[in-house]
This record gives C-alpha cells, sequence and structure tokens, in this order.
C-alpha cells in the first residue's frame, strides 16, 4: 500500500480531550471524515507529556500503531474532539 503524503494537506485542526477539553494536538488533517488515526508526521504541536494520554485527566485517547508503513495515532471513539 502507499504511505500517507509526506506534505500532506493544508487544513489544520485542533485535537482535545473530550473529557477535560485540554487541548493534545495541531494536527494536518485530510479529508472531511471522522477522526480515526493520526500519522504522527502531520502533528503540528503536540501538548501531551506521555503518549497516547491526555495531560490534563490521564485518560488513554489512542493507541500506538503502523499504519501503510507509518507509525500512527489510532483514537479510541469518543475520546478526543476535533475542531
Amino acid at each position: 500500500m502507499a504511505k500517507p503524503n509526506k506534505k500532506g494537506p493544508k487544513r489544520t485542526v485542533q485535537i482535545s480531550c473530550a473529557k477535560c477539553k485540554t487541548q493534545l494536538f495541531k494536527y494536518r488533517k485530510g479529508g472531511k471524515g471522522a477522526l480515526v488515526k493520526c500519522f504522527i508526521e502531520r502533528i503540528l504541536e503536540d501538548h501531551t507529556i506521555k503518549a497516547c494520554h491526555c495531560p490534563g485527566c490521564d485518560q488513554e485517547f489512542a493507541r500506538e500503531t503502523m499504519i501503510r508503513g507509518t507509525p500512527a495515532y489510532k483514537m479510541i471513539g469518543g475520546k478526543v474532539h476535533m475542531k
């Protein structure tokens, strides 16, 4: 399978914790659908201290995985909010 485009999309979104509203990432998202995965190379600003855990409430919001040979975070449904 093809790897994701390194340059990536132009649109940026703010990703925050659904429970405590703490900002987690600023991310270059492609497409208009729901946030299912975040490729690590597309994250512009990372506000987390421990990978995949919210710095505010320490809730796990994603799992580290490899998607199409590229490291990514697979989001757990309902744990994050995107705007």
